[in-house]
């Protein structure tokens, strides 16, 4: 293809239509991107150091020194605007105002990794031809001088005919150079279009020598790899010591989780135990004594006590992912994603799907091959969500003894839960083989991920992370499980007789839970665990809250807590039955609302559902029999 050239000096008049200045913020996966939109707006988001963390665009607000605000729109990390992945077609929607809702944008900041210019230069061609004002912002610049590298600014500026700005968005240096372009172009009702020629942008090769020729004249030398993260890449990407020192890091990551956060847990819920006695105190009617107390307090209190677990995986997750450690896990699941019909980019939606599997859902967008990214989908809910880690934890907590298998640094709880999680991985991987063999089969489609350099996880990136995470637990705490916990209340105390509210097998919650006992018998199920399952469709770790709120107006829980009543009620078989119950079934409306969403079609989400909870069911009925058989 021959090359095609722009050379535009023409004035675009702003749309007539449009709200408030728009300034769209874009570049490649790795570059900072989200940390400058962060330092920019003051928002909070998930940055990590793999591509596909951000799918849609997000939004917030920039103050500027004259009191003004500006929208920003942080647009998905990508290498390209051709729009052959869901990323890329969002930022060319939003870029070319085609988004609805959106205008198209006044002005860009275009972040480029300032250490790996050479590659990332390439985005500059169709960004900037675009005839948008637009910053290019080399960021990382402080990686850049001390690793060797340097670059002449001016000189790269006036090859581009856009200005430039030097930053590290991580500390905040340069920002004020970002400021200023904003107040410019908001003061301006103008925009004009950069002074220079840009090749064809379909012709790759064509804009790969325009980026080489570009940092060539802008005198840019590139940084030499770090040594240590050269030595550290020997070890972590060797065929045999890569996985192994995976599998050391998860099994050290779930013993702390476990050692870690015992001692919190029992601070909780110590604290959730005298406060819930001394409210009751303070409450002389028995009926509200009982809603606020049997009800509410030991519906959401049961879930509360698991906030320090769950914090602590997403603690020891987010060192992973902002060191650039996960980048490296995604490359050694590439050879195992292989071998089931996918491709390493389906482990980092599988690697998130362990916070979430809604978000895991919609970061399946990066992936260009269509089946391939219906069966992602498909397979994503298998992996164990932090919505699972109360129910585990409850259930590991009151049935498995704690016992050291290896020294201080495998017990046997951590086995399990690591179990679990091994259980619900391979039945992804089983999954995809099959779909991938069968009704989703497709072509092998290359997997090239950009490692980015080790990098020390900051305290603020951390601690807004578990922030964010503890802000969603408790507001799904205080909605959802609560709701929850109210309405069966209600339902535990109905029908009145002489004014009297039921035992609760009795109740109308009673009946529900009878109903269904038949046919989660076989499973070692009683009535109360089928209430739970019933209500843990809204949310996993609703079942928690449930059984909390059924055993606290039984009075058990006062006498002798909620694991200990369970005992009471459950076998060995029963329980690891419910483990694996868990460990296969969807329960979580939400993720289905999601699947509908992103395939456009029930028919997916009904699959999914229909097929997770029939293997949840046959596996835990195996399970129930077979540990009923060893163990009585």
């Amino acid at each position: 293809m021959a090359d095609c050239h722009t050379d535009s000096t023409a004035t675009l008049p702003a749309p007539a239509d449009a709200p408030h200045h728009v300034v769209a913020i874009i570049g490649p996966p790795n570059a900072g991107k989200s940390t400058l939109f962060n330092r920019i707006t003051g928002m909070r988001q998930k940055v990590a150091n793999f591509p596909g963390v951000t799918v849609e665009h997000h939004m917030g607000k920039v103050r500027l020194a004259s009191g003004r605000e500006i929208t920003a729109v942080d647009l998905p990390g990508i290498y390209s605007l051709e729009p052959r992945t869901d990323d890329e077609r969002v930022s060319h929607d939003v870029l070319m105002g085609k988004m609805p809702g959106l205008p198209r944008p006044d002005a860009v900041l275009l972040v480029l990794d300032s250490t790996n210019l050479g590659r990332h230069l390439m985005l500059a061609a169709p960004v900037l031809s675009l005839g948008l004002p637009t910053l290019v912002i080399l960021n990382m610049a402080d990686d850049l001088s001390s690793r060797g590298g340097s670059l002449d600014v001016a000189a790269l500026s006036a090859q581009l005919g856009a200005p430039v700005a030097m930053t590290s968005a991580k500390r905040g240096d340069g920002l004020d150079k970002v400021m200023q372009f904003l107040a410019g172009t908001a003061s301006s009702g103008q925009r004009v279009a950069p002074k220079m020629q840009l090749p064809v942008l379909q012709n790759v090769p064509s804009c790969r020598k325009w980026a080489s020729d570009i940092g060539a004249r802008g005198k840019y030398r590139a940084p030499a790899p770090p040594l240590w993260t050269r030595r550290l890449d020997d070890v972590f990407l060797h065929p045999y010591w890569g996985p192994a020192v995976f599998a050391f890091v998860v099994i050290a990551v779930f013993q702390a989780i476990f050692s870690w956060a015992t001692p919190i847990m029992d601070a909780v819920s110590a604290g959730i135990e005298s406060s819930g006695a001394w409210l009751g105190g303070q409450i002389t009617n028995p009926l509200l004594k009982s809603l606020i107390v049997d009800g509410v307090w030991s519906g959401v209190g049961s879930v509360l006590v698991f906030l320090p677990q769950i914090l602590l995986l997403f603690f020891f997750i987010g060192i992973l992912e902002d060191s650039g450690y996960l980048a490296r896990a995604a490359m050694i699941a590439d050879r195992t994603m292989s071998r089931v019909g996918l491709q390493g980019k389906s482990f980092i939606p599988l690697l998130s799907a362990y916070a979430c599997a809604v978000p895991a859902i919609m970061a399946t967008r990066t992936i260009e091959n269509k089946r391939d990214r219906i069966a992602t989908i498909l397979i994503a809910p298998f992996m164990t969500c932090s919505a699972r880690l109360p129910v585990y934890a409850l259930i590991i907590g009151a049935f498995i003894p704690d016992r050291q298998l290896v020294g201080m640094f495998l017990s046997t709880r951590t086995a399990m839960m690591l179990g679990l999680y091994v259980l619900g991985f391979v039945a992804a991987v089983l999954t995809a083989r099959v779909l991938k063999s069968t009704i989703l089969r497709s072509g092998r489609t290359a997997f090239v991920l950009e490692m980015p350099p080790y990098r020390w996880p900051t305290a603020q990136s951390i601690g807004l992370r578990l922030l964010d995470r503890a802000k969603v637990f408790l507001q799904r705490a205080g909605t959802v499980i609560l709701a929850i916990a109210v309405v069966l209340w209600v339902l535990a105390n109905l029908p009145l007789t002489n004014g009297q509210p039921p035992e609760i097998a009795q109740s109308i919650a009673g009946s529900i839970g009878h109903f269904v006992e038949p046919v989660i018998k076989p499973l070692g199920f009683n009535w109360k665990i089928g209430i739970g399952l019933i209500t843990s469709l809204a949310a996993r770790e609703v079942i928690v809250g449930t059984l909390g709120t059924i055993y606290g107006i039984e009075g058990t829980t006062s006498d002798v807590g909620l694991q200990a009543a369970l005992r009471s009620d459950l076998t060995m078989g029963g329980a690891v039955a419910l483990l694996i119950f868990f460990a296969f079934a969807m329960q979580c409306m939400s993720t289905s609302a999601v699947v509908r969403r992103e395939t456009g079609s029930w028919k997916w989400p009904a699959i999914q559902f229909g097929y997770m909870t029939g293997l949840a069911y046959v596996c835990a009925f195996a399970a129930n029999k077979l540990v009923t058989a060893l163990w009585g």
